[in-house]
């Protein structure tokens, strides 16, 4: 992999944030003003938040598709499985579930409710037109083949991965902000819940990334798990009755995994030098 082509955070971070920041405030406003109470009105935010979300997308391909050899590492990590572990399927498919039930678990301790290992009757969000399921399955593939393509590798040319982790986890929290005010959308009822758990999304958000990342440079940046691994962390997180108060376990479970995994791979996040035939 040939890192220096990703040379321009500036161009791509100024449109995946931006460009998303100005069609979900503008989204925003609508949502709570009486013209939400209109279908055609539901369907133009709706679009405006979808264009929103494909930003970042959009702007990865701009930067890629002109120069060949960011064609053919997109092209590979899309299609190549050779030297890949199994155990990283067995993570991909079945970690995120565990943290959370564990997560769940530990709040029994604290009073919680053993409820909420019952599977819930319907999402804890609405999503203007499109189904909320619809909208967990696309977004993951959307945003990855946005933010990951492009978005990790312009910050990892310049910094190690654990900065890489935290810039970026920094950034792509403010890119969620808009989205708070978004009537009903999943930010916005973290939110009305309690600040404390809108809070509690945007820091899990580094220990999650730290975790992210090193699942997607030890797979050798393969899409496919990076795509699956974001959606089973998104649909844990959502197919349980999970208390607040158990999200907020979730994430100190996360920093202390994530903590294991920076001493254990030291080197792996903290050496600067860039190697993609290390990276097996």
């Amino acid at each position: 992999m040939k890192i220096e082509k990703y040379r321009h955070p500036f161009i791509f971070y100024g449109v995946a944030v931006l460009v998303p920041w100005t069609l979900w405030f503008i989204m925003a406003g609508i949502s709570h003003s009486p013209l939400w109470d209109r279908q055609s009105w539901v369907i133009f935010g709706s679009m405006l938040g979808l264009l929103g979300l494909l930003a970042p997308l959009i702007a990865a391909l701009a930067l890629i598709l002109p120069d060949k050899d960011m064609r053919d590492e997109l092209k590979s990590v899309c299609i190549t499985f050779k030297g890949i572990h199994w155990m990283w399927w067995v993570y991909t498919f079945l970690f995120p579930f565990a943290v959370i039930l564990l997560a769940q678990a530990v709040s029994m301790l604290f009073g919680r409710s053993p409820e909420q290992f019952k599977l819930v009757e319907k999402f804890s969000f609405s999503a203007g037109i499109f189904p909320p399921w619809f909208l967990m399955l696309i977004a993951p593939a959307i945003e990855e083949f946005g933010w990951h393509t492009y978005g990790t590798h312009c910050i990892r040319r310049r910094f190690n991965l654990f900065t890489t982790s935290v810039i970026f986890g920094i950034i792509w929290g403010i890119w969620h902000m808009p989205l708070s005010f978004v009537k009903d959308y999943y930010q916005n009822v973290l939110v009305e819940t309690g600040v404390i758990y809108s809070i509690n999304f945007m820091v899990s958000l580094i220990p999650y990334l730290i975790l992210d990342n090193w699942c997607f440079y030890k797979t050798k940046r393969n899409m496919l798990i990076q795509v699956v691994t974001h959606l089973t962390w998104g649909y844990s997180m959502e197919v349980f009755r999970t208390h607040p108060d158990s999200k907020l376990i979730h994430t100190v479970l996360l920093m202390i995994f994530s903590v294991v995994i920076l001493i254990k791979e030291r080197k792996f996040f903290f050496d600067k030098t860039f190697d993609s035939g290390s990276i097996t």
